[in-house]
């Protein structure tokens, strides 16, 4: 056994990661890497072919994935009809990874736009209930603009 401290956070990990459950884990990982570039780190199969966990990255971020498994409670969000979070990806070229996602089978909720906070951003829903808000930051707007901005945009 190694005397080496192990660290709380491993390498290349950040606070927070985002662990998706998915209805068809494995063809989750296809398309994620479809349609964002992702690359699969690592799977764990587990029986009847289920994954019972999964690791990828897209960009610098880590994302970690699971099959269903209804008995202990882990529903995707397409069996909980929705998701109250959505996953926003910050990309070089937010137009070309838009059509990207949604040429692997994404669809669209918000089409592809400047925004009045600074990005272009629009939002795609991923095959299996995700939603992905897809964006490139095109100029930098301070608070005091964007609060003017919101309200000329809500009135």
């Amino acid at each position: 056994m190694s005397n080496a401290k192990v660290q709380s956070i491993p390498a290349g990990m950040h606070s927070v990661t985002p662990h998706l459950i998915c209805a068809g884990a494995a063809d989750a990982i296809a398309f994620y890497i479809k349609a964002f570039n992702a690359v699969e780190v690592f799977r764990l199969p587990g029986p009847e072919g289920k994954l019972m966990h999964a690791q990828l990255r897209i960009g610098d971020s880590t994302i970690m994935l699971v099959d269903e498994m209804p008995n202990c409670g882990a529903l995707g969000p397409k069996a909980l009809k929705g998701s109250p979070i959505s996953l926003h990806l910050y990309v070089e070229n937010a137009d070309a990874a838009f059509a990207r996602a949604v040429a692997a089978g994404a669809s669209v909720k918000v089409e592809l736009q400047d925004m009045f906070w600074g990005d272009r951003y629009g939002v795609v829903e991923d095959p299996f209930g995700h939603q992905w808000s897809i964006a490139t930051h095109i100029r930098d707007v301070g608070p005091e603009e964007m609060q003017q901005a919101m309200q000329k945009m809500a009135a």
